[in-house]
C-alpha cells in the first residue's frame, strides 16, 4: 500500500481520500482549513497548511510514495493562481522530490476555440494568464520527473456542481448555429480515474504523462441544454447565431471547486488515450449523469 499525500482536499480530494483509505493506503491530506487540523477521520490524517508558505510545510512529511495536486485557487486572479501553480508547487516539489506526482489540470489549457478536436498531443497554448499558469504548473512537474502525471478535466458535474441545470430552467439565449461544442466529465469519473491512474501507476504501467478525461459525448451547448429543458418541463432555450456564449462559460479556467464547465469551450475533447489504456466511464454521456441529478431533484 502506498504513502499518499493529497493537496487539496475539496469536494474531488476529500472523496478520493476516502476512497484511497478503504483501499487500505496511508492518506494524508492537506488543505488551509481541514475539518480537523492535525487529526485523524475516517482514517485520514488532515493537516492544515498553505502551500504558498514554506514554514507551513516545515513538518510535513517527506517519505510520500505518491502526491495528488488538486488545488484550488482563493480568488480567481493572477496573484492567486500565482500562489499555488508557482510557489506553492515548487514549495512542495522542494519538500517532496522522490514522489510520484498526479496533478488535476483543466481542458482550459487548450486555446483552441473554433470546434477542433482536440488530445493530448494538441497544442496548448492557452491565452489568458490563469490558464498559462496551469500550463506552466503541468510543464514544471514532468519536467521535473518525466514519470509524474497530469491529468486535463474537462467540465466538471455532478451533485452541488448543477450549474447547468439552474441555467437550464432560466430558458436562456443559446447559440445554435454555428455549433458551439462543450465538454464535460461527472465528479464520480474524476475520482475514478485518479484512482485508477494510481492503480496502473502501482502495477508498474508504463503510462504517458498527459491523459484527458472528458466522458464520450461532446455536444454542442444548443443540443444540451434542449435535452436538459426538455426533462425538466420547462420552456427551451431561444435560438441565437454568432457570437459568444456565456452558459456554461466562466471567466476564469475551472477548477475541482469552480463551476463545472470546460473555461474558453468549443473544442471537442478526445477520450481515446484514457480509454485505450482501460478506464470505463461511470457516466459516459451527460445524458446518463444528468437524468441521475434530475431524479433526485424530483424524488
Amino acid at each position: 500500500m502506498a504513502k499518499i499525500l493529497i493537496v487539496g482536499c475539496g469536494a474531488i480530494g476529500s472523496a478520493l481520500a476516502e476512497v484511497l483509505a478503504r483501499q487500505g493506503h496511508q492518506v494524508t491530506g492537506l488543505k488551509r482549513n481541514p475539518p480537523r487540523p492535525s487529526g485523524e477521520e475516517g482514517g485520514i490524517h488532515h493537516v492544515a497548511a498553505d502551500i504558498s508558505s514554506s514554514s507551513d510545510l516545515a513538518n510535513l512529511d517527506t517519505d510520500f510514495t505518491q502526491v495528488f495536486f488538486i488545488v484550488s485557487p482563493d480568488a480567481r486572479n493572477e496573484a492567486s493562481y500565482r500562489a499555488v501553480y508557482e510557489t506553492g508547487l515548487n514549495n512542495l516539489l522542494d519538500k517532496l522530490p522522490k514522489a510520484h506526482w498526479l496533478m488535476v489540470s483543466s481542458t482550459s489549457v487548450y486555446g483552441q476555440t473554433q470546434g477542433e478536436w482536440v488530445d493530448e498531443e494538441s497544442i496548448a497554448e492557452p491565452d489568458n494568464i490563469a490558464s498559462r499558469l496551469i500550463r506552466q504548473a503541468e510543464q514544471r512537474l514532468t519536467a521535473f520527473n518525466p514519470n509524474n502525471i497530469v491529468v486535463r478535466f474537462s467540465g466538471i458535474y455532478g451533485l452541488g456542481r448543477e450549474y447547468l441545470l439552474r441555467q437550464a430552467l432560466q430558458a436562456p439565449d443559446i447559440q445554435q448555429s454555428p455549433p458551439y461544442y462543450t465538454n464535460r466529465i461527472h465528479q464520480q469519473d474524476c475520482i475514478g480515474v485518479l484512482v485508477f491512474l494510481l492503480e496502473q501507476h502501482l502495477a508498474a504501467r508504463v503510462l504517458d504523462q498527459y491523459y484527458l478525461a472528458s466522458d464520450d459525448d461532446t455536444a454542442p451547448i444548443w443540443e444540451v441544454m434542449n435535452w436538459l429543458a426538455e426533462r425538466l418541463h420547462c420552456p427551451p432555450p431561444t435560438a441565437k447565431d454568432g457570437g459568444s456564449v456565456e452558459i456554461g462559460r466562466e471567466p476564469m479556467p475551472p477548477t475541482v471547486k469552480a463551476v463545472g464547465t470546460d473555461a474558453g469551450m468549443n473544442k471537442r475533447c478526445s477520450n481515446s488515450r484514457l480509454k485505450a489504456l482501460g478506464y470505463q466511464f461511470h457516466y459516459p454521456s451527460y445524458k446518463d449523469g444528468y437524468m441521475e441529478l434530475i431524479g433526485m431533484r424530483e424524488g
